[in-house]
């Protein structure tokens, strides 16, 4: 039976930052993907899922969009059934290829290759995390940046992976990709393949997963509570010295997160910040 879903079309002024910060909340909120448009962005659900004694009640869906109720921008929205999309025409009409400090690419199967250290072919599907969103651009800059070579790695909430993939090229192994999402989890698993991988083992769970797991490095780019939830388990998986990189929250966040982490023996060194978004490193210490 072909899944009937819900398309939300919304007009955004004016566009950036809005459509990012909106597009993240949406995927928080359960909305699988999004094509953005010269005056917004349409988000999909699956109707079902959102409503699933079958009464559809559209408002519903947005009572907890913080974005929608901000004054610093003009959003307003349009919502109809769709019988059926055809997801992979959507995202390679509007999903171009990004290169991060000329050094890592981000492309689709039928982009032209680039001369960068590390070229990354993904399909992303519905799943989160193809590098255009800033949360994935800064783990991709942290990464780069840092020694990962032979360390075991986490990359939990992997979206499309694409962040186990460039720490596998960049030297890491073995590595882990947790995504609690099935979508997620089964696209990781084909990009892994595309990108000819062969040190990362993908698994469909969360953090309880992590039980007498131990990580050199741990990636993790979700969301503030699921964040502040499973810091615990994080510093439990890392050994003295291990690194933390942390991001899919807002730099007023950072205070909390910090003191979360230091509850554990975590502690900040950098973070990196595009339109209010952050990525932050954080080190084990005794």
């Amino acid at each position: 039976m072909t899944p009937i879903y819900l398309g939300y079309t919304f007009t955004i002024e004016p566009r950036d930052p809005a459509t990012e910060i909106l597009i993240a909340e949406l995927g928080y909120a359960g909305f699988e993907s999004f094509t953005e448009t010269s005056t917004g962005v349409i988000a999909y659900i699956q109707k079902q899922e959102a409503f699933p004694e079958g009464e559809v009640q559209f408002d519903q869906l947005l009572n907890d969009i913080q974005i929608l109720n901000s004054q610093e921008f003009k959003i307003t929205y349009t919502a109809e059934e769709i019988e059926q999309v055809n997801w992979n025409e959507e995202w390679e009409k509007n999903f171009e290829p990004i290169e991060v400090d000329g050094k890592c690419a981000v492309r689709a199967p039928f982009h032209k290759k680039t001369d960068v250290a590390f070229d990354i072919v993904i399909e992303p599907k519905m799943s989160f995390g193809t590098g255009h969103h800033e949360t994935t651009h800064m783990m991709i800059k942290h990464l780069l940046k840092l020694d990962v070579a032979g360390k075991k790695t986490l990359d939990m909430g992997c979206g499309t992976g694409v962040l186990a993939i460039l720490a596998e090229m960049r030297g890491a192994q073995p590595i882990d990709a947790i995504d609690i999402d099935n979508w997620c989890y089964l696209n990781t698993i084909e990009n892994v393949e595309r990108n000819n991988c062969k040190h990362i083992t993908t698994y469909e769970g969360e953090a309880s997963l992590l039980s007498d797991k131990n990580y050199d490095i741990i990636i993790a780019n979700i969301n503030r509570n699921i964040l502040l939830s499973d810091i615990p388990t994080y510093a439990s998986c890392l050994p003295e010295d291990g690194i933390l990189l942390l991001s899919g929250f807002y730099t007023e966040d950072i205070p909390l997160i910090s003191e979360k982490c230091n509850e554990h023996g975590l502690y900040f060194v950098s973070n990196y910040e595009r339109n209010n978004w952050v990525a932050c490193k954080f080190e084990k210490r005794g």
